[in-house]
């Protein structure tokens, strides 16, 4: 696509100008922003940064909530050829001065005085930030710190700029090209420093397109955008492809109304990362629990015959006359009403990314009418790489090739990549860079995978995670952490996991359980418990998770290559690993490297036979206070299977 996101937004404006852009929720009441609106706001906007000395090529940090002004204010930093960089609102402030350093930022857009108050408390450590304007004003009244001002002012402003000098917005937009840095994300730092990706408005929008063609996307569609926009994902779902296609995006009052949101939009486009359809499922699951007898019964005869039938009829296989009819009475009394709570009664197309989906998650959504399918790309692909086409989504691929995509494989099995959506570069790091892209543009994904006889893309992990076994009955053996974890969230008591085997005679893992979700399960069978940390340690609860990981050993068994990584020890952690520990990225990605060191103690009672194992741990609670939590866990033992062949 040879145009920029500016022009894009003109066009909308010129062709559609009363056509709703953005929505936004304030105070309960949906407020609409149209096209028109929208261009007369970045155009003031880009006229007062200019005015404050924004020039091309600098970078503005992004920082907030979806709303439609930091939308517009990225439009506005495009529109003088600076760049983007959305950065993760949940982030502490330390996790700031990096990213603000690394690309010598001197001015910043946030949302409010939470994210006002970070900058402020970093502000010694940034001596280049000059400038923060803020979209909410409440609680920074009485701020006078030098150089902090609202949007308000800002617009006010450009507006008086763009009076004296009527053509200068249209003389920048104009000078923009395709081949512009147009973005840069910065990579969850998973092993060190995050990496600057940077993008063009050429690579994001070609991406963007094919997206677009590739689910016939249009002008009426509805998205509900509530992810972080420093997300590579939720920036091309509700940034890239709203230009693109110029359907409306409509932004959440707050992350505690996005359930209610959810419903009152009735999005026909979504997308979402698998822990979010845990979520909805586990609360649909929980309320069913709580349901009287006869709900129950109905609800479990219904979902029988849509596990059935439901999938068949969405991939448009041949379904009996009659079977067609007993879904759509199951539509009218279940899955029907079910789809409307959950939000989902308007939805054509539903994604989810980032993280292998259980097949019984995905089943149950394709089973009662989601058209729910799965994606594969990172951040330096600008996500859109594989797709999978409707009829033929699986759980265990992640679709095929899409337009302008090749593939190939490593002779160690890595996936390479070729596509116009690839980055630029990493910023300020050549030798990432080439790291990552051979002279002739291929990417080094970092995945191990392979395409299978039709054509699907199968991940199997991270390259760099896949191990051996070394010594006891299976060594030699592959061992694939992550798709082991992956298995282990499958079920709706475990929220994460941890595995561990690389060079060792047998793998044992960490677990996270859900605590709503088991919570729930606890309170059912009247078993007391004073927090999470004690409803951890319950024996009862260690055998729930007993059961789930003997299920996923039964089912590694079935596994020639994998049969090995099944599970013989385990313990449930007495905290929840939590990106403010250090222990996950701001994407709930583990860090394993940090988990090891930090839990090598753990580590060392699974590997020595132990039984149970005191360990004190430094966590910082969410008002900012540091401490510390310490519990003596308990290890438990798994059985183990000999691998097993697949039935012919």
């Amino acid at each position: 696509m040879l145009t920029t996101f500016p022009r894009l937004m003109l066009d909308h404006a010129r062709q559609r100008p009363d056509a709703a852009a953005l929505r936004e929720k304030e105070y309960g009441i949906w407020q609409t922003t149209s096209w028109s609106k929208l261009a007369s706001l970045v155009r003031d906007l880009a006229c007062g940064m200019a005015e404050a000395g924004l020039v091309a090529g600098q970078h503005v940090i992004v920082v907030g909530d979806n709303r439609p002004r930091l939308y517009a204010s990225m439009l506005a930093v495009q529109s003088l050829g600076a760049v983007p960089v959305p950065l993760y609102q949940d982030a502490a402030s330390s996790e700031f001065v990096f990213p603000i350093n690394n690309a010598e930022v001197v001015f910043a857009v946030v949302e409010n005085q939470e994210q006002v108050d970070k900058l402020l408390e970093i502000r010694d450590q940034c001596p280049r930030l000059a400038r923060i304007w803020f979209d909410d004003p409440r609680g920074l009244r009485k701020y006078d710190q030098p150089g902090l001002g609202a949007i308000d002012a800002l617009i006010e402003a450009g507006a008086a700029r763009s009076h004296r000098d009527p053509g200068f917005f249209d003389t920048e937009v104009a000078k923009r090209r395709p081949d512009d840095v147009a973005a840069m994300f910065f990579t969850s730092g998973t092993t060190g420093n995050p990496k600057g990706v940077v993008h063009t408005h050429g690579s994001l929008l070609d991406r963007a397109q094919a997206g677009k063609d590739f689910d016939r996307l249009t002008e009426r569609e509805e998205v509900l955008a509530y992810m972080p926009l420093a997300w590579i994902g939720q920036n091309i779902f509700s940034y890239a492809q709203w230009l693109a296609c110029g359907y409306i995006v409509n932004c959440p009052e707050s992350a505690a109304t996005v359930t209610i949101d959810l419903k009152e939009v009735g999005p026909t486009y979504y997308f979402a990362p698998p822990r979010i359809f845990e979520g909805l499922l586990t609360t649909v699951m929980i309320r069913m629990e709580d349901a009287s007898s006869l709900k129950r019964w109905l609800f479990q005869r219904c979902m029988t015959l849509a596990r059935r039938v439901g999938p068949a009829r969405l991939d448009g296989k041949p379904v009996s006359w009659i079977d067609r009819l007993k879904w759509r009475l199951g539509d009218l009394a279940i899955y029907g009403p079910l789809r409307n709570s959950l939000g989902f009664s308007r939805v054509r197309v539903a994604y989810t990314a980032g993280e292998a989906i259980g097949p019984d998650l995905f089943s149950f959504f394709r089973s009662i009418g989601v058209n729910l399918k799965q994606l594969y790309g990172s951040t330096e692909t600008a996500v859109f790489v594989c797709l999978q086409p409707d009829h033929e989504a699986r759980s265990d691929t992640v679709g095929v090739p899409i337009a302008g995509v090749q593939i190939k494989l490593a002779d160690s099995g890595e996936i390479l990549i070729k596509s116009p959506g690839l980055l630029k570069e990493y910023y300020k790091n050549p030798d990432a860079t080439a790291e990552a892209l051979t002279p002739d543009g291929w990417y080094h994904s970092g995945d191990a995978g392979f395409l299978d006889a039709d054509g699907h893309l199968k991940i199997i992990d991270r390259h760099k995670d896949v191990g051996r076994l070394k010594g006891g009955p299976h060594d030699g053996a592959m061992f694939a952490p992550k798709y082991v974890e992956n298995k282990l969230k499958f079920f709706p008591y475990i929220k994460e996991a941890v595995a561990f085997g690389d060079q060792r005679s047998v793998v044992c893992a960490f677990v996270n359980i859900d605590v709503e979700a088991v919570g729930n399960w606890a309170e059912r069978r009247n078993l007391a418990y004073a927090g999470y940390a004690d409803l951890a340690q319950r024996p009862e609860v260690y055998e729930l998770i007993r059961d789930c990981v003997e299920q996923v050993n039964a089912d590694l068994a079935m596994d020639d290559m994998l049969a090995g990584s099944q599970i013989s020890r385990f313990l449930v952690l007495h905290k929840e690993l939590d990106a403010d520990d250090g222990e996950m990225t701001r994407t709930r990605k583990v860090k394993r490297g940090a988990i090891f060191e930090k839990y090598q103690v753990l580590v060392d009672a699974l590997y020595a036979g132990k039984t149970e194992q005191f360990i004190e741990t430094a966590v910082k609670f969410e008002d900012g206070r540091s401490g510390s939590v310490s519990a003596t866990l308990r290890i438990g033992d798994a059985k183990t299977l000999p691998a097993l062949k697949k039935a012919a």
